[in-house]
């Protein structure tokens, strides 16, 4: 009976058919998604103009309709750059991009990013604005180079993509770090004939100069001085006795902040009777590594010393470590004084900073590229008579005040020059378009470097910007900032790579 029921209901060509339809169903549909899912190439974009590389869950690329990478932080000042660039009419604006590592993990390099788009941001708002209908009309882009700055390559390549129309990019600002990366970008895009301001390069060799191969970086210009610069203001301004100063380094070379800085420190220190205190930062010195360990080590030598003076050539890691180690030293009943560049504008947000260690007789002051109190009188400091206006910077305040909900920090100067980069840029832009036409050739652009200068000066909130004829800034001032006890940036004077202000002229002097 059974064998007939089988045969009767499994085995009938009406149910050998519905057989093979479920095997379809239950087999064929699972495999043939299968298939499509391994033949068909993962979409990895997150906007127009930005996707994951391959292995990298980051958002790299370049976009200007308010995409924030990703990075909560910077949605609101993404939103306003987005805004401000659909308001524009498609053949009324030239393009200028920041390039920045805008996924980075670094604390410190993230509160930099976002405070240099907002300075960037403001200064678009002004272009756009308060600039007597000026044109071409400014349009902003955000190019993110990755954590480390890694994916710098497919960066610049979108970028060198965007100068025809639509984009027509006409300049690059932020490059803001003194990194091989950064050096490799800057090459490329100068190569491709894209104008590129540096707002805190201050490496010597990302730079042209006199000399053979001088013109290394066509097409570049900085705001900010050089680290010999920076070095030379503050050697005016502490009139240090090298008899009573030592070095601190690092050894680690490709670095070309540091690389720069302790050749710069060292020859303000000819004559000193110490050796160079030497450390090696890990190959991504923004980690911690074992360099505090050799710090609690050179903190003993230092007390074994006649030094009253510690110049520290190195990254804001490795300095919040070395602040930290000398403030627990055993000569604490001596005073030292601290002197470095411009990472130290990182360490008032540093939250790993031990903030007694600054009430152990230590003080500590580095050459900051711009601060909130350099241009604002106050009693018993008036404001110098060149080199920069009061005026210039209650300009800045009115403008970074449109870039977010909450007052922008302005401590760690990043916005202020971040605003004087986009400033130097939007010039440049206006000065090279022909009058009638609508925007300027790219390589005329590049070009307006050496007219930066005298009455055609820019009028920085971080002070004069006076280029020479290598597209460096000329005699720029350069705040000294001491971190305070309880952690803050306290402004102490401005101090001038020449020893003293410009003349009104700003006119730089010829040079060998």
């Amino acid at each position: 009976m059974t064998d007939r029921l089988r045969h009767r209901y499994l085995y009938t060509p009406r149910q050998k058919f519905f057989a093979a339809v479920l095997a379809l169903l239950v087999i064929g549909l699972p495999l043939g998604w299968a298939v499509k899912t391994w033949t068909t190439p993962e979409n990895r974009s997150c906007a127009a103009g930005v996707e994951r590389p391959q292995g990298s869950d980051e958002c790299v690329g370049v976009n200007g309709d308010g995409f924030d990478f990703r990075v909560p932080e910077l949605a609101e000042v993404a939103g306003l750059i987005g805004r401000e660039n659909a308001a524009l009419k498609p053949d009324q604006y030239a393009t200028v991009a920041v390039l920045l590592p805008l996924t980075s993990s670094d604390p410190g390099m993230r509160v930099k990013v976002l405070h240099e788009l907002q300075g960037a941001y403001a200064r678009q708002y002004r272009a756009n604005h308060e600039s007597n209908s000026e044109t071409p009309r400014i349009r902003l882009v955000l190019a993110n180079t990755g954590k480390g700055n890694a994916h710098w390559k497919s960066t610049v390549d979108r970028l060198t993509a965007m100068t025809g129309a639509p984009h027509r990019l006409r300049a690059v600002t932020g490059v803001a770090t003194s990194s091989t990366e950064v050096r490799l970008a800057v090459t490329e895009l100068t190569k491709a004939g894209i104008a590129v301001v540096g707002t805190t390069i201050t490496a010597d060799d990302i730079a042209n100069g006199p000399g053979p191969g001088h013109n290394r970086f066509p097409g570049l210009a900085r705001v900010s001085p050089t680290n010999g610069d920076e070095a030379k203001a503050l050697a005016h301004f502490g009139r240090v006795n090298a008899a009573k100063a030592l070095l601190v380094q690092d050894t680690r070379t490709g670095d070309h902040y540091t690389d720069t800085l302790k050749s710069a420190f060292a020859a303000s220190l000819k004559g000193a009777p110490y050796e160079p205190q030497l450390f090696t930062s890990p190959a991504d010195p923004t980690e911690e590594g074992t360099t505090a360990n050799t710090f609690k080590q050179i903190t003993h030598l230092i007390c074994d010393t006649r030094a009253e003076t510690v110049f520290f050539a190195g990254r804001h890691t490795q300095l919040r470590q070395f602040i930290n180690a000398l403030g627990a030293r055993g000569c604490v009943e001596r005073p030292f004084t601290i002197l470095t560049g411009d990472e130290g504008s990182y360490l008032g947000a540093d939250a790993k900073l031990n903030r007694k260690a600054l009430k152990a007789r230590l003080t500590v002051r580095y050459a900051s590229l711009a601060h909130p109190d350099a241009w604002r009188p106050a009693p018993g400091r008036p404001v110098p008579a060149t080199g920069g206006s009061a005026v210039a910077y209650e300009t800045f305040l009115t403008d970074i005040a449109r870039a977010a909900k909450e007052p922008v920090p302005l401590a760690d100067g990043q916005a202020i020059v971040a605003y004087d980069a986009m400033a130097t840029a939007v010039h440049a832009i206006r000065q090279a378009t022909p009058d009638g036409a609508a925007h300027p050739e790219l390589a005329d652009v590049a070009t307006q470097w050496p007219q930066v200068k005298g009455s055609l000066r820019v009028q920085g909130a971080s002070g004069w910007i006076c280029l020479d004829n290598f597209g460096n800034p000329y005699n720029k001032a350069v705040p000294i900032v001491e971190l305070a006890e309880d952690g803050s940036q306290r402004f102490v004077a401005i101090a001038w790579p020449e020893g003293a202000p410009p003349a009104a002229s700003c006119l730089p002097p010829r040079r060998g």
